[in-house]
């Protein structure tokens, strides 16, 4: 039962289930400034004049700070506390969010990206490491279930949000950042308040060692860690995939210029992995990540066929497999990281996964950029579908050779 208790450290700690919704909390309203731009892109194109290859590599800044967080911050939670580090990433997340709310030009969108991919990475591994130690060591599946689900609800309910205030209400390019920055705190009024479940010895002190780039994980794990790490990332190029041409399919395929669609397209997605994260909460995690790459190859095609049809009904379609691949293999690939990593190494461990997890979300968006410029958007998003298609191919057939 979720309760709250005085404790020696000067405020009242929250515990229990409260303890772990306000992780999952964090979680959710982390990612959410990752999507929540996704309807204003368009705009941003109109007002600051930028290319189409701009806006690629404007969505992929996004992973180098991402990326940055968990070689340079990874392991940060495990020595400074998890509390500690959390808000370290909610400070990441104000400043993407303030760079975003006064953006006059396009370098201040890629200092915001990179801004928002730090503080998401931080936030992440810091997250889903407190909410495995919240759960207790029987329940990794839980704990696994609720960081996952909460992770694509707060990119589902950011992108509709956005999208319906683009579409409906005065400043465009304001009043989402304004709205999350006051969600962002009271996210950090909740954690300030929520239980430590890293306990130091004296005070804690920031050196060389601790943000050495460096990816941790133990050599007695590697073996096992390899499944869920290509399963990871494998499913976030997918949703990278999807993610990159959504918005010009909408627009250029199914001319569909309402801001508000493209926001219900994605909140489709994220609530259709939600609800396959629940529903599978108990399948095994080995076939759950079987099934996930297995899905992979109808879904990278799916994307194509609604490009090149121009029809809204496969489009939704396209969406809904997507979204079961992902929440397949999501909740099971973090499952079975969390069940692995060792205690004293948790954030570092989990790290590593989501390094692999953001390297393949930003790598599609970037090759379908580049080959955009070279060879038109059809040819390009066939390459990458085949791309995505192959590697699920090979992955599965690693995985089901090397089962246990």
């Amino acid at each position: 039962m979720a309760h709250v208790s005085a404790t020696r450290s000067r405020h009242m700690e929250i515990r229990g289930a409260a303890a772990l919704a306000s992780v999952a909390i964090l979680i959710g309203v982390a990612f959410g400034l990752s999507t929540l731009v996704t309807p204003l892109y368009l705009i941003y194109q109109q007002q600051f004049g930028f290319s189409q290859i701009t806006l690629t590599l404007v969505y992929a800044a996004y992973a180098i700070g991402n990326i940055t967080a968990l070689l340079f911050f990874g392991r940060i939670s495990d020595h400074a506390g998890r509390r500690l580090t959390a808000l370290l990433g909610i400070a990441a997340l104000t400043a993407a969010a303030l760079v975003f709310l006064f953006a006059s030009a396009t370098p201040a969108l890629y200092v915001a990206r990179v801004l928002s991919g730090l503080g998401v990475g931080i936030a992440s591994g810091t997250g889903n490491a407190w909410l495995a130690e919240l759960a207790g060591k029987g329940d990794k599946a839980r704990a696994a279930m609720i960081g996952t689900s909460s992770n694509f609800v707060g990119l589902g309910l950011s992108t509709m949000l956005s999208g319906l205030l683009a579409e409906y209400a005065p400043w465009p390019l304001h009043l989402s950042f304004l709205i999350y920055l006051v969600i962002l705190a009271t996210a950090a009024t909740l954690i300030w308040f929520t239980q430590e479940t890293v306990r130091r010895r004296g005070s804690f002190r920031l050196g060389t060692e601790e943000i050495r780039p460096k990816l941790s994980l133990p050599r007695e794990i590697r073996a096992t860690f390899v499944a869920p790490a290509i399963t990871g990332f494998g499913l976030m190029a997918l949703v990278g995939f999807y993610a990159a041409l959504m918005p010009a399919i909408l627009s250029q395929d199914l001319h569909i210029k309402s801001h508000a669609a493209a926001g219900a397209l994605f909140f489709e997605l994220s609530a259709v992995v939600a609800a396959v994260i629940f529903a599978t909460r108990h399948f095994a995690s080995r076939k759950s990540m079987m099934w996930s790459l297995a899905l992979m190859v109808p879904a990278s095609g799916a994307i194509v066929a609604a490009q090149i049809s121009g029809m809204l009904w496969v489009m939704v379609s396209a969406t809904a497999v997507v979204a079961v691949s992902a929440g397949l293999g999501y909740r099971a690939s973090l499952q079975v990281v969390n069940q692995i990593a060792p205690t004293d190494q948790r954030a570092a461990v989990v790290s590593s996964y989501f390094v692999c997890c953001f390297a393949g979300n930003a790598l599609p968006v970037i090759g379908v950029g580049v080959l955009l410029s070279l060879a038109g958007m059809t040819v390009a998003d066939i390459a990458f579908a085949v791309m995505i298609s192959s590697f699920a191919v090979v992955a599965l057939i690693f995985a089901w050779r090397t089962r246990r």
